[in-house]
């Protein structure tokens, strides 16, 4: 019985392992959304709100507001695009707030002509100093939208838009699809268009209720995979117990190739420096680096600095090697367990995040407005620090095995690359060498010095 049911059983573990195999492949395929979720951020999402207020002849006038939801990742210069495509021959007759990067093909209006008539358009916000007749509430920031931790009266942003051609009733209107936003570059994916509840609105005096007469919301969300091929900042580590300063990983946002590519990086020191910054390609956002071993735009430097009988300090110092590029409210989330004993932050803004409401370990840091809020281009003013002072935990301190320094480390939300937990300083020989005992010491003696004389 034993050798018949031998082959059998053998089948049937193959079969397993080939069943478990094709499942993994399926799920690579399937739960592709998952390159989107944030640990740090679990719920952030930028929700774009399609209000329809009104109905016109041929259509509607709607106002449209893209929220971010997200608690520490911002859209900066140049800003926001979003895109879509009509459900059917729509056209955009007027717009407020915003407008359309192109008018497309409008020869079949005689009369009138659309502010927009392509199947795709892409708007786009306007600038500050915008005349007043062509603004509505939360517009004209040029596309920038600050994170809803750090600024959450400026985290909205909206416009206004008159389409033709739509329908004029609930039943006839059809959702937009497709949609897309740029902020500037890639980086979110957006869900369908999904029609919820009305919002409503209450009057300045807060005596009356309005609400929209049709509304449909698309959720967007942001994968840095997406977003750029490599990472964009790298974290070094030092200590005032090891002379070992750990650098940012060799090659971390790319490596320096002159040869091939020429020009990928500057050097501080060449006569030539201020012609290459404000040449050609000075306004295309493109990352223009210091030459560096790790050649990342942003590097985070963290520093345990001093030891307290009850406090322990750490110094955080932010350099940008990026000289095309200032940093416009910037932020930085670090992930420490004691982060929960935190007493005292100097020069910078402090909140607590708490996507895990039991775990109160990850604090957002940003910069004091009019102090050091703006964090300057690569140069001798490139740079921002500030001194954290963090209370003792009896039960968890400790300053061995890398204890001390971060988990993680994001700069405007972007994860930046840590060393290797091996390289990182630690305490001293001394301080970390296994306790012997005398009496140990006094036989090990003993027993070589009986094997010597046999």
């Amino acid at each position: 019985m034993e050798i018949f049911f031998t082959p059998i059983a053998r089948s049937i573990t193959k079969l397993s392992s080939y069943a478990v195999l094709i499942v993994l492949l399926l799920s690579c395929f399937i739960f592709t959304s998952t390159e989107a979720y944030d640990a740090l951020d679990p719920n952030g999402n930028i929700t774009i709100k399609w209000d329809v207020m009104s109905w016109t002849p041929d259509g509607y006038v709607a106002v449209v507001t893209m929220y971010n939801f997200q608690q520490y990742r911002h859209i900066q210069a140049p800003g926001w695009s979003l895109g879509w495509t009509w459900a059917k021959k729509e056209v955009i007759w007027s717009m407020m707030g915003g407008q359309t990067t192109e008018q497309g093909d409008c020869s079949r209006f005689k009369g009138n002509t659309p502010h927009c008539c392509k199947k795709d358009p892409t708007v786009v916000d306007l600038l500050p100093g915008t005349p007043y007749n062509q603004q509505i509430a939360n517009c004209c920031k040029g596309g920038v939208i600050n994170s809803w931790a750090q600024d959450p009266a400026n985290a909205a942003s909206s416009f206004q838009v008159s389409v033709g051609g739509s329908g004029t009733t609930n039943k006839t209107v059809k959702l937009p699809k497709n949609f897309t936003l740029r902020a500037p570059g890639p980086g979110y994916t957006c869900g369908p268009a999904k029609i919820v509840k009305s919002t409503k609105f209450v009057t300045t005096d807060l005596r009356r209720v309005t609400q929209a007469l049709m509304t449909w919301n698309i959720t967007c969300t942001y994968s840095q995979f997406l977003a750029q091929k490599t990472p964009t900042c790298c974290v070094s580590l030092s200590s005032f117990y090891n002379d070992t300063i750990v650098p940012c990983p060799t090659c971390t946002c790319g490596c320096q190739n002159n040869l091939t590519q020429p020009g990928s990086c500057v050097d501080p020191k060449s006569p030539y420096l201020a012609s290459v910054v404000e040449g050609p390609g000075k306004n295309s956002y493109q990352p223009l680096v210091q030459c560096t071993s790790h050649m990342c735009p942003i590097r985070v430097h963290w520093h345990v600095k001093l030891n307290y009988k009850e406090y322990w300090r750490v110094k955080i110092t932010i350099t940008n090697f990026n000289y095309r590029m200032n940093y416009t409210q910037w932020n930085l989330v670090a992930q420490h367990p004691n982060f929960d004993n935190i007493t005292q932050i100097f020069s910078f803004n402090y909140k607590s995040l708490s996507p895990y409401e039991a775990i109160n370990d990850t604090a957002m840091l940003w910069g004091v407005k009019f102090y050091n809020d703006f964090l300057s281009q690569a140069g001798p003013l490139g740079n921002v620090q500030s001194e954290l002072l963090f209370r003792k935990d009896k039960s968890t301190f400790t300053f061995d095995k890398g204890w001390a320094f971060p988990r993680r480390i994001y700069f405007n939300g972007d994860n930046c690359v840590m060393p290797p937990p091996d390289a990182y300083p630690w305490l001293p020989n001394a301080s970390s060498r296994p306790v012997v005992s005398f009496l140990y010491s006094i036989l090990t003696i003993l027993a070589a010095s009986i094997f010597v004389l046999a």
